[in-house]
């Protein structure tokens, strides 16, 4: 027995010594150097981000309220006001196609989220009384979307931990919803909640029927969530919103395990767009993000709809390397673009070190436009043709991807 009690007490003690909770965000305040497994611990210091480019919507779509890539273009939909999908040009963010969806209602249409066959509108608006029965997601084939003929069906919800109906206040309800993210088999919600500053998710299937969402957990996010991408890979999700001043926000969720969106790394950012009500975020890399805004006219203010780019790479970068289990040390301040901005040709030199690597061109949407291996003292002329704007170089080590050096490029 006292044999067995002492290979007890050593295997624990292997287990603890081998699992070592706390904060392994090198980014945090509370960092721990020594920690082995991510306790959600980390804290963070208040930080601003401001997007890097931001341009008006046309007025048809002045109650933006989701987006998302698919098909090479930017697609949202207004929240109460027509029942049709408007498809953006990534390049200059004009309406290319108006994709009518007949014979359904839109009570109040919030969010826009999709997986590899479907898209899901949510209507589940409800910050007029918190009391609607019909909260519902419509399902879309994207495959007939443009065929004239969109195939669509519905998932009907309620809340797990919703007893009362009863019609309270306008904009009070703990059960007002505008995010939503969809997973391999699941859809879940974040809400909105009026009075407490908090959001909760929730979890339900992704195939028609009707269902009860089921409460998983809450966060204090000191402000109103509107909107919210996922990128299942990376293990991330960043949810989008505002308070009661409409100064815009972000919220950082990382390095969680499998859905436990709140027991990862947590990390708000303020976003440098005040009397912006910031309605809806997507992202295809993680690291780039759009977000748009629906207009606002109250009293003196008198904000347009609006298109935003944004990049978060020195935030999320280093927990994206950390994920990948890439060891190699990044080499900062080692290359150099010129002329920037630029007409037709730029030029990229290096110095030191430098492994092999690869040049990539973004445009604002994530889209890569040049992929090639990095050449010192190397040419590009083949940037003539882009239009004029901004655009993202990034150079990255091939084995495995590490960021080396990243820059805003400026297309006179």
């Amino acid at each position: 027995m006292r044999y067995f009690l002492l290979c007890c007490l050593l295997l624990r003690c292997i287990y603890t010594d081998a699992q070592t909770p706390g904060c392994t965000d090198p980014l945090a305040t509370n960092y721990n150097a020594a920690a082995t497994v991510n306790d959600g611990s980390c804290t963070y210091a208040v930080t601003g981000v401001t997007p890097f480019y931001s341009d008006t919507l046309q007025p048809a779509v002045l109650e933006t309220s989701g987006i998302l890539h698919w098909n090479n273009y930017l697609w949202t939909h207004n929240d109460d006001t027509d029942t049709a999908l408007y498809a953006l040009d990534p390049l200059n963010d004009t309406i290319q196609l108006v994709v009518p969806l007949p014979g359904v209602h839109n009570s109040d249409w919030e969010e826009i989220a999709q997986d590899s066959l479907y898209f899901y509108i949510g209507d589940f608006g409800n910050n007029v009384n918190g009391a609607r029965t019909d909260l519902h997601i419509l399902r879309i084939a994207k495959d007939s979307l443009l065929t004239g003929n969109p195939l669509m069906d519905t998932i009907y919800f309620s809340y797990s931990d919703q007893v009362n109906f009863n019609p309270a206040p306008s904009d009070s309800t703990r059960f007002d919803c505008e995010a939503m993210l969809v997973t391999t088999d699941s859809i879940f919600l974040f809400t909105k909640q009026w009075t407490t500053y908090r959001t909760s998710y929730y979890a339900l299937p992704k195939i028609p029927g009707t269902y009860t969402a089921q409460l998983r957990d809450s966060l204090t996010v000191a402000g109103l969530v509107t909107g919210a991408t996922y990128l299942a890979d990376k293990k991330s999700v960043v949810l989008c919103g505002y308070n009661g001043l409409l100064q815009p926000f972000l919220y950082l969720l990382y390095d969680f395990n499998g859905t436990d969106f709140f027991g990862g790394n947590k990390r708000r950012l303020s976003l440098s767009l005040p009397f912006h009500q910031v309605e809806a975020i997507t992202s295809n890399d993680g690291l780039n993000f759009v977000l748009t805004n629906e207009r606002t006219v109250i009293g003196n203010i008198n904000t347009p709809e609006k298109i935003h780019r944004l990049d978060l790479s020195n935030l999320l970068q280093p927990y994206f390397n950390q994920l990948n289990s890439i060891t190699e040390p990044v080499t900062p301040n080692v290359f150099s673009v010129f002329p920037n901005p630029f007409s037709e040709t730029i030029f990229i030199r290096g110095s030191g070190h430098i492994p092999e690597s690869r040049v990539t061109v973004y445009d604002v949407t994530g889209r890569i436009l040049i992929s090639m291996p990095f050449q010192n003292n190397m040419r590009l002329n083949t940037l003539h043709s882009l239009p004029s704007g901004p655009y993202l170089l990034r150079i990255s080590a091939a084995e495995g991807g590490t960021l080396l050096f990243s820059t805003l490029l400026i297309k006179d």
